[in-house]
């Protein structure tokens, strides 16, 4: 076979088959083995000639305009690792220029600084991190001039980015600006200088907001691990009073997964709370990106972590809000309390869809509009004032505020964070996974337990009848053929959710997102694959904490546990 010329096209030279970077929960997630950057330069150049083809009222932007981006710590944001991959900001700003924008970096700083200052300016940004997936991915995050993406724009933006790989590796080689690893031929290691308004103005956010109050005689710990906002952090809570310790630095990125935190990373933060030698009200800290929050306090002589649905209950009565917004898979604290005259219809899980919900709740003409998901990650759908000070509309995760709410609440009360939470409901929830569970997979299992018509998003099962639901709740015809399918989906599915397991008969299966299982006697199992990695996830809510981990310990149990009796079954 002749050898290619350097007049062939550039698919003729690549040394490796490229792989697609696709959309997961939020933003674009993958193997840092096939982020190149011609990938990554690809996917962006097509999102910005889509951005520029908008109104502005749809968060267009346009050529020439300032567009915001910024990196969390994973070494390939920045720099290249194995094989040459990595250096993902680089091809970002690349992409930025060549599509007509004029880039700005903001360098590393939380992903909901980034957005804020973006927004605030009214441009576009994109925010290069993995957020809380494992060590070997990475991905990122874009924004219009009005916020994050939504799941509507996913297929027009697949559409441009086909085309833009089509004319990118139909192009000469010579002509190309990658060599045949699909890496910039004349590459610069650095980047534009990093300007500091984003952490600036995040920064006077919550000095602002919380102007008058004082977080003076608070005692901190700050697990500042690998996020990319630990200094940050230390910084607010510092500047608003509180004396803050910081501890756990890593210059090895951590992955934290704040949904479903694992007891090995809860071991190391007690270990690190427990070194001191000194006592705290809080421990403190976010996943890699600093979007997520995680919040600890001493109960007795171990550290109790406090679930982000929960937290967000906890944030939502400080701010005194009229409408919330949160998915499928949150607590359902939420719907036995004050907040379950103001819930919204639970979402599919993403913020996308949050924050779709909060836009639709505003149109209903409510005023106090907030959002939050099962991680933790609080979201603002509308300005919200408090004791006279404004704190203008963030929609997209953040983890600031939740941490800053959840402790003046209880400073201002006088009491501590676990008396703050025992206001609440008294149920209590779980998640875990299964990493490296193929999606396939886990798309076939819920194939296998779903409803035989897409409609259908709620089953109840009476003892003498069926009742099904849609997602407005309006009440479906079940036909006798619907009837045994959906009562056969129960039976097995309580074949792994048995008696014997510890399981209660099935009373209601919800299909917002994933298998919900709500049994007779108010437990909770839902099953679901995640958007960003080969994951299976669980999630539990119960009575009792113990009743919840006791479900998610099960369901990921090897090599016999709830989630693998499930995967056998397809």
């Amino acid at each position: 076979m002749p050898a290619a010329s350097t007049t062939d096209a550039l698919r003729i030279h690549l040394a490796y088959k490229p792989q697609p970077l696709r959309f997961g929960t939020s933003g674009r997630r993958g193997e840092v083995v096939h982020l190149t950057q011609l990938e990554i330069y690809t996917n962006v150049l097509a999102e910005i000639h889509y951005l520029q083809s908008l109104q502005r009222f749809e968060g267009g932007i346009q050529a020439g305009d300032d567009f915001y981006f910024a990196h969390d710590l994973r070494p390939s944001s920045t720099d290249f690792v194995e094989n040459g991959r990595g250096g993902l900001c680089q091809a970002v700003e690349q992409a930025l220029k060549d599509g007509g924008m004029r880039p700005i970096n903001l360098g590393a700083i939380p992903t909901p600084a980034l957005t804020y200052c973006a927004l605030k300016n009214t441009k576009g940004s994109i925010m290069v991190t993995g957020s809380h997936i494992p060590f070997d991915r990475n991905g990122y995050k874009l924004n219009t001039s009005r916020g994050e993406l939504l799941k509507k724009d996913e297929q027009p933006i697949n559409d441009a980015v086909e085309l833009t790989r089509e004319e990118l590796l139909a192009q000469p080689y010579a002509e190309s600006l990658f060599d045949n690893q699909g890496i910039f031929r004349n590459a610069q290691s650095g980047l534009l200088p990093a300007a500091a308004e984003g952490k600036t103005a995040y920064i006077q956010r919550y000095l602002d907001f919380f102007e008058g109050e004082t977080l003076q005689g608070m005692k901190l710990l700050a697990y500042q691990h690998s996020a990319v906002g630990r200094d940050l952090l230390v910084d607010i809570l510092q500047k608003l009073g509180a004396e803050v310790t910081p501890a756990g630095r890593s210059e090895t990125f951590v992955p934290i997964d704040t949904e479903a935190i694992d007891q090995a990373q809860l071991d190391t933060i007690q270990n690190l709370y427990s070194e001191t030698g000194r006592t705290f009200d809080a421990v403190v800290s976010t996943d890699g990106d600093s979007d997520r929050p995680l919040l600890l306090a001493p109960e007795g002589d171990k550290l109790r972590f406090f679930s982000g649905d929960l937290l967000g209950m906890i944030v939502a009565e400080f701010l005194r809000t009229d409408s919330v917004v949160v998915p499928i898979s949150t607590n359902d604290a939420i719907d036995r309390g004050p907040l379950a005259s103001v819930t919204e219809p639970k979402t599919k899980i993403g913020s996308p869809y949050v924050i779709a919900g909060m836009q639709r709740a505003v149109t209903k003409g409510r005023h106090c509009v907030c959002g939050w998901e099962a991680n933790g990650g609080f979201l603002t759908g509308s300005d919200i004032e408090r004791n006279s000070n404004v704190l203008t509309a963030l929609p997209t995760r953040d983890a600031m505020l939740p941490l800053l709410c959840a402790l003046f609440a209880a400073h201002n009360r006088q009491i501590t964070l676990p008396e703050l939470f025992a206001t609440l409901p008294h149920r209590f929830s779980r998640a875990a996974l299964i990493r490296d569970f193929p999606r396939p997979t886990s798309m076939k299992i819920i194939e296998r337990f779903s409803p035989p018509e897409a409609i259908m998003q709620e089953v109840w099962y009476h003892p003498d009848h069926i009742i099904v639901h849609d997602s407005n709740h309006a009440t479906l015809e079940v036909t006798k053929p619907y009837a045994k399918q959906l009562d056969q989906i129960r039976r097995e599915l309580q074949t792994v959710f048995s008696a014997e397991s510890g399981f209660a008969p099935i009373a209601r299966l919800n299909y917002t997102d994933g298998v919900r299982i709500i049994f007779a006697n108010g437990d909770v199992a839902h099953f679901r694959p995640s958007g960003n990695a080969d994951e299976l996830r669980i999630y539990s809510v119960a009575d009792k904490q113990e009743r919840a981990d006791a479900i998610t310990g099960q369901g990921v149990a090897e090599p016999d546990g709830l989630l693998r009796r499930l995967e056998r079954m397809v």
